[in-house]
C-alpha cells in the first residue's frame, strides 16, 4: 500500500480506481474550461440542493473526513451519483487551482459536449457500487 492510499479514509466509498480516477479527473479538468464545476463542499452542496449537478467528486483524503460525509446522503436523497478520488491535491490541480479541493460538483448543461463523457461516467460508478 503506498503512502497516499493510507491517507484515505475507510469511509471514502465507492473509493475509484486509479483508470477511474484519471477519467475523473480529466473530466474535472474540462467541465472546468467550459465553467461546468463548483468546487468545495458548500459550494457542492448547494449545487445539489438547486438540482444542478450531474456528478459529486468528493477527495477521500480529506482531514477530517467527516466534513464531507453529508454529501452522500445528499446525493442519493437526489439521485445523483457520486465517487471519491485519492487525492484532495490532484483534484484541486483538475480544477485549476494551487489549493486542494474537498468536493467538486459537475453542473448539468444540456448543451455540453461533454454530456456523452459524463453518461459514460455515471455508468462506470453504477458497476462500482455493485
Amino acid at each position: 500500500m503506498s503512502a497516499e492510499e493510507s491517507r484515505v479514509s475507510p469511509k471514502a466509498f465507492p473509493l475509484a480506481d486509479a483508470a477511474l480516477s484519471q477519467k475523473l479527473l480529466s473530466l474535472t479538468q474540462q467541465c472546468t474550461s467550459y465553467h461546468q464545476v463548483r468546487r468545495g463542499a458548500n459550494e457542492a452542496t448547494k449545487a445539489l440542493n438547486r438540482g444542478q449537478c450531474d456528478l459529486i467528486i468528493l477527495a477521500g483524503d480529506t482531514e477530517p473526513i467527516e466534513i464531507l460525509l453529508h454529501l452522500p446522503l445528499l446525493c442519493e436523497d437526489k439521485n445523483v451519483p457520486y465517487v471519491f478520488v485519492s487525492s484532495k491535491a490532484a483534484l484541486g490541480r483538475a480544477c485549476g487551482v494551487t489549493r486542494a479541493v474537498v468536493a467538486v460538483a459537475i453542473l448539468s448543461n444540456e448543451g455540453s459536449q461533454l454530456k456523452t463523457q459524463i453518461q459514460s461516467i455515471h455508468r462506470e460508478i453504477e458497476k462500482l457500487l455493485f
